[in-house]
């Protein structure tokens, strides 16, 4: 049943595609209704800002509108979204680099000294948004760039190696080979995700 709801539902964003592409706005504007919320999150899971995460998206938006007559393959839509949205987060992300490496050690700082004054009863009582993302942070700051990149979209914007391969522009064998690294290093940290789940569903 869910094979034939995905084969639904990529047929009619081709359909979408196609129509947009041929200067149907409305079908445009449902393509940005199917997609926004998978863009913010993946925006915010990268800024950690939900103002930045609220421009950036409408940013890839725009882009990807302006994209729509090069785009050769419509059943591409979802990978040239994801695409532009990774490349617009890294370039933000670039541009306030002294600025957030300056920033993220100082909250780093305090997040390590407060998580482990709190560390018994965190884990023990029911764990609010506020904390958890600054787990989550902190966590994602131990992987390299391209691990980040790789284990952010598979386990929180849900991509799989095929379309996170089409996403970066990277071989299936090189997306698995980071997945691997970035799993390894945050093995110790699955019991926390695997509890707390909900918050990035």
């Amino acid at each position: 049943m869910k094979t034939v709801d995905n084969k639904d539902m990529s047929l009619k964003i081709v359909t979408l595609v196609e129509n947009a592409r041929n200067g149907n706005r409305l079908s445009f504007h449902e393509l940005v209704s199917l997609f926004q919320e998978d863009i913010y999150r993946l925006a915010y899971f990268r800024t950690f800002s939900q103002m930045d995460a609220e421009d950036l998206t409408q940013d890839v938006f725009e882009q990807a509108y302006r994209k729509l007559a090069t785009l050769n393959e419509p059943r591409r839509f979802r990978a040239l979204l994801y695409s532009i949205a990774v490349n617009r987060c890294n370039d933000l992300l670039r541009k306030r680099k002294y600025t957030a490496l300056l920033h993220r050690r100082n909250t780093e700082e305090q997040d390590f000294s407060t998580s482990d004054k709190n560390m018994n009863s965190c884990y023990g009582d029911r764990i609010d948004k506020k904390t958890f993302w600054k787990q989550v942070k902190l966590m994602l700051g131990k992987l390299s760039t391209m691990e980040r990149e790789v284990f952010t979209l598979r386990f929180m914007d849900h991509r799989n190696i095929n379309e996170i391969a089409s996403i970066l522009g990277k071989n299936e064998s090189t997306v698995k080979t980071h997945l691997y690294r970035a799993l390894n290093k945050i093995r110790a940290h699955a019991e926390f995700f695997k509890e707390h789940r909900e918050l990035i569903s």
